[in-house]
């Protein structure tokens, strides 16, 4: 499969003034396609043209928006294999993985087709008693906000794409859309079946680009929100650039799991370590830490790090393949660099292996000092690091020093315990007796801190995509 393509602006897919990028397979370094990025004059032409389509797009009925989403849930689900093939060879996700990120897109544009249907006014029964209330109905809606520009990761080329177009199009604005440069072919496809469903040209514009022509966009005034998902550093600046702007960041962590009780030991290693690393880590909510009360704690070591060794790395086009390559030669040596620089510091290492180019084998880490970058930051790479514990306050403390705070899990059975976490937890999201890893995409979805700002999950980044406005009616006199 090779595709190449060139950004979608409007009705027309030209040419890129600012020159062609190819798309390489992280596992074989094989060409997968190319694409041709846009330069600031081609933005500029997105920017004018998704804002001139919103002044329609805003009044479409909420029907047609649903049926458009519901008839691209379709066009995914008719298209699975291919779309999953194309997945896995751009981004190396290994292709069972890749199965799964297609079923998620299909669920989450029929969640946003459903959604959709909810745009008429709400009614706000309880006026408190308030006695300036009386004789007036007070009620409220969510209104489309404009034009939102959407940046979105490599590891999620399909679903993160969809998490930011779908609750877009179904709340009524309009999307440039600048995809990773590592997988920006997948979201090609998803316009073409956007468009077979009906929607209508100008308000899904596919712009690949280079990041200060990015950065233009953000900034430009007829942009009305930013939903970004990548790194805390770019991120954070892009938020600095826009403080008028509506902004929501999804900015990864470093996950953690808390083990107060062990009942199962089987499935309970086989759930750890493939939160740990399955896409060799490459997720934003991988499990990282693994905090566990010392009376499991050497049994745990040990079967961690059998199950570990047994992983090992495979090539993506299999289907037992738990692990593939990450995205580059430079993100695993980086990590090949933490690792080396936490064992100079005093950790041990149990197992894991740099292969060259894009390997790192699954990576056990003990006696980690709290100073490490591997402690520290986002590994975002195959690597666990197991720590024990004896009062459950030690990892709330440790989890809550970090700058992150996305998800974490609680395994456990003492309902008090697990109320005392939920309260004291700094993160977006506790998930009890399963990974961190585990995410609903209906379900408000986000961090504190340095995770991120404001939520995804269809129903509340269409929230966020919205303007809340009241309407009071005053009976006629």
């Amino acid at each position: 499969m090779s595709l190449n393509r060139h950004p979608i602006i409007g009705s027309l897919e030209a040419e890129g003034a600012a020159g062609v990028r190819d798309v390489l397979s992280p596992h074989s370094g094989t060409n997968v396609g190319s694409v041709s990025y846009a330069d600031s004059t081609q933005m500029e032409m997105a920017i004018a043209e998704a804002s001139k389509v919103f002044q329609t797009f805003r009044d479409e009925s909420p029907a047609r928006r649903s049926r458009i989403l519901q008839g691209t849930s379709d066009g995914i689900a008719s298209r699975k294999e291919e779309i999953a093939q194309l997945i896995t060879s751009e981004s190396g996700k290994p292709i069972t993985y890749s199965r799964i990120e297609v079923d998620r897109a299909v669920f989450t544009f029929a969640a946003a087709a459903k959604a959709a249907l909810h745009g008429e006014d709400d009614i706000l029964p309880d006026l408190l008693g308030a006695p300036n209330a009386v004789g007036r109905r007070v009620t409220y809606r969510y209104f489309p906000i404009g034009v939102i520009a959407a940046i979105t990761p490599f590891n999620f080329p399909l679903n993160l794409v969809a998490h930011k177009v779908a609750p877009a199009i179904a709340a009524g604005n309009t999307v440039i859309l600048k995809p990773a440069p590592q997988t920006p072919l997948t979201s090609f496809i998803l316009s073409d079946i956007m468009r077979e469903a009906g929607l209508p040209d100008g308000v899904l514009n596919v712009v690949p680009c280079e990041n200060h022509v990015a950065e233009a966009m953000v900034t430009d005034p007829r942009i009305a929100m930013l939903s970004f998902t990548g790194s805390a550093a770019v991120g954070w600046k892009l938020k600095s650039l826009v403080p008028k702007k509506k902004v929501a960041l999804e900015l990864g962590g470093n996950g953690s799991a808390i083990i107060d009780e062990v009942k199962d030991w089987d499935s309970l290693i086989t759930a750890l370590t493939t939160a740990a690393y399955y896409y060799a880590g490459q997720v934003c909510i991988s499990l990282q830490n693994l905090y566990v009360r010392r009376q499991y704690f050497d049994e745990m070591l040990d079967k961690i790090v059998r199950a570990s060794k047994a992983i090992g790395a495979g090539e993506p086009t299999n289907e037992a393949t738990i692990l593939g390559p990450m995205i580059s030669e430079a993100a695993s040596l980086k990590t090949k660099s933490w690792i080396d620089e936490a064992v100079a510091a005093g950790a041990t290492m149990h197992c894991g292996n740099y292969m060259p180019p894009n390997y790192i084998t699954p990576t056990v880490l003990t006696n980690v000092p709290e100073d490490a970058l591997i402690n520290k930051e986002e590994a975002f790479a195959p690597v666990l690091l197991v720590i024990p514990y004896d009062e459950i306050s030690e990892p709330i403390r440790k989890i809550n020093s970090s700058r992150y705070g996305l998800q974490a899990s609680l395994y456990s059975g003492d309902p008090k315990i697990i109320e005392s976490v939920y309260e004291e937890l700094e993160v977006g999201g506790l998930i009890v007796n399963d990974t961190n890893t585990f995410r609903i995409d209906t379900m408000p979805y986000g961090g504190i801190k340095d995770s991120g700002f404001g939520r995804e999950g269809i129903e509340f980044a269409m929230r966020e995509m919205s303007e809340l406005k009241v309407l009071v009616n005053r009976a006629s006199r």
